[in-house]
């Protein structure tokens, strides 16, 4: 079973969207995926809510506290898609990136925001589930505006760090029309949604 985990410890980089759109793709698959809340913003619990029953079936998890970690036992699941904290200090995002096969970390194109995530990654690095390669590290633009140069400047110095970017996401107004749905982009077929789609292809080929 696949544990991807979501996060990273500045706050506003769209943890949630990435965690929502990744379980869909799952979904819509045909593969068994839960989602685990483990932000106290309870923000994805509050999508599944909002899910309909007619979309493919995405099972909630409720990991808000380090007892409840691992509450998949007894589910016969191919993944489970981490909403992870904010923060690395806190014990409970300790405890899930130990757990992980997988962290996603979305980071935005700003100078503020850059230097908060390389901060972050070089202390998960030092985390030994992470340090043997137990987890593989995936570093995603997202929020992009096609308009700005900062999203060159971001995958230099993330290369030059030692932590390449592995694809952009660019800021649409659809992910944010799906997220008062309960619904993702995989949910969708139409040409439309195609572009939107292909974007996500390499995060999700290395996650497979």
């Amino acid at each position: 079973m696949r544990k991807i985990l979501v996060v990273n410890s500045k706050g506003g980089c769209g943890k949630t969207t990435l965690a929502t759109n990744i379980a869909t793709f799952y979904a819509n698959r045909g593969d068994d995926v839960a989602l685990a809340d483990a932000d106290p913003q309870k923000s994805s619990r509050a999508w599944g809510k909002r899910r309909g029953k007619d979309l493919a079936k995405v099972q909630a998890l409720n990991w808000s506290t380090a007892e409840r970690i691992g509450e998949d036992k007894g589910k016969d699941l191919d993944a489970i898609v981490i909403d992870g904290p904010g923060g690395l200090r806190s014990e409970l995002a300790k405890t899930l990136i130990a757990e992980a096969t997988d962290i996603v970390v979305p980071v935005l194109p700003s100078a503020f925001d850059w230097d908060a995530t390389v901060k972050f990654l070089d202390g998960i690095s030092e985390i030994k589930r992470v340090r043997k390669g137990r987890a593989d590290i995936h570093v995603v633009a997202n929020r992009v505006n096609r308009r700005s140069s900062q999203v060159v400047e971001l995958e230099k110095l993330m290369a030059e760090k030692g932590y390449p970017v592995l694809c952009r996401i660019n800021d649409r107004v659809s992910y944010a029309r799906d997220a008062a749905d309960g619904a993702g982009i995989f949910d969708h077929t139409d040409k439309a949604s195609s572009e939107i789609r292909a974007q996500w292809h390499p995060l999700l080929q290395a996650l497979d």
